[in-house]
């Protein structure tokens, strides 16, 4: 039958088309009866929940053991060094009349004393650490005055500072927070930040010198 009508479309010069069965219209897959239907507010908080304990993952750390104790000889002289410098600079202060101690001091003579040979103790970095530092936050003080993100400026500005010019030195990172809290002058930068400094490190040079096998400093 249907080369009989095809010859008849042919005959009468009409073209022929072969009868193609009908698409089917495009319609929306659904979801099958029983399953819950997933949507992208789903996922997005899927991924969220998960980059959550990623990131919280990280606080376990990287696991590595704790370091060992130091000798008993390093921790003795370690405590004396700090206990010798900060009663020297405690001792000149009351004997001058003149404020020699800052309160960063102590956490230097752990450094200078307690791990000598490491970058953050040599002279260049506590010298100009804390003046570098104690510049800072007076600045910052003097730009934006006695408010509370005064400080803040002040020790981002520290730490900026001090990475530029390899003057990293810890301790000196409070020095803008001192000089918030106590509201110093510019006299504050001479004394106590500068001369106690020096001080300092003159009392390691001799004290690690004498105490030690090596050489302090590592470099100035």
């Amino acid at each position: 039958e249907t080369g009989a009508f095809t010859d008849a479309l042919l005959t009468n010069g009409l073209p022929y088309q072969p009868l193609l069965p009908a698409r089917p219209a495009s319609r929306r897959r659904e979801t099958p009866v029983g399953c819950p239907r997933r949507d992208r507010g789903s996922d997005v908080a899927g991924a969220g929940v998960h980059d959550l304990a990623s990131f919280l993952e990280k606080f376990r750390g990287q696991g590595l053991p704790v370091p060992p104790r130091a000798p008993w000889r390093a921790i003795g002289l370690g405590a004396l060094g700090g206990l010798v410098a900060i009663g020297i600079v405690a001792g000149l202060s009351t004997g001058l009349e003149e404020l020699l101690v800052l309160g960063s001091f102590g956490a230097s003579c752990v450094l200078i004393f307690g791990v000598p040979d490491a970058p953050f103790s040599q002279p260049r970095n506590v010298v100009a650490g804390h003046f570098i530092s104690t510049l800072i936050g007076l600045i910052s003080v003097e730009v934006f005055g006695f408010h509370w993100w005064a400080p803040a400026v002040g020790v981002a500005g520290a730490i900026a500072a001090m990475m530029a010019t390899r003057t990293v030195h810890p301790p000196a990172g409070s020095n803008p927070v001192i000089v918030y809290l106590i509201g110093a002058g510019w006299s504050f930068l001479w004394l106590p930040t500068l001369i106690g400094a020096l001080i300092l490190v003159a009392v390691a040079l001799v004290y690690n010198n004498l105490t030690r096998p090596g050489r302090y400093p590592a470099y100035w």
